[in-house]
């Protein structure tokens, strides 16, 4: 991606690229996270942020498998799973993080500022991702 309209040439691929660098980026935050947290204000706290990461994380790899499924649609290429097997994926990995939710609040009582962190780390991960696509 050089030149000077680098995110007017932007791809699938790129995007598909962007979007697991923000994956692997989140999951190294979270582990960071959980190590720092659990040695400064506990276990708990630890495990909130694990769940926090866990649900936002699970959700950018299922909006990712969305985008890929469209983008095969659109650009008439073969469909890599059917559509059925994606959207029920997309519905079932949503109760999922609902219920995480549910467990760590009912289970890790306390504040769930880590919870709230682990869940907003996606988007910081994708922040740094556009602020990096958008220097090149």
């Amino acid at each position: 991606m050089n030149g000077t309209n680098s995110l007017l040439n932007f791809s699938d691929a790129d995007l598909k690229a962007a979007l697991r660098r923000a994956l692997r980026m989140t999951a190294a935050m979270a582990v960071f996270g959980f190590g720092v947290l659990n040695l400064l204000a506990g276990w708990k706290m630890g495990l909130q942020i694990l769940a926090g990461t866990f649900v936002s994380a699970t959700g950018l790899y299922e909006w990712q498998q969305l985008i890929e499924l469209m983008n095969a649609k659109l650009d008439n290429q073969k469909i890599p799973r059917s559509t059925g097997w994606v959207v029920t994926m997309f519905f079932l990995r949503l109760g999922a993080a609902a219920g995480v939710i549910y467990v760590t609040l009912k289970c890790l009582p306390g504040p769930y500022y880590a919870l709230i962190a682990g869940l907003g780390m996606v988007a910081v991960a994708l922040l740094i991702e556009v602020a990096r696509l958008s220097r090149s």
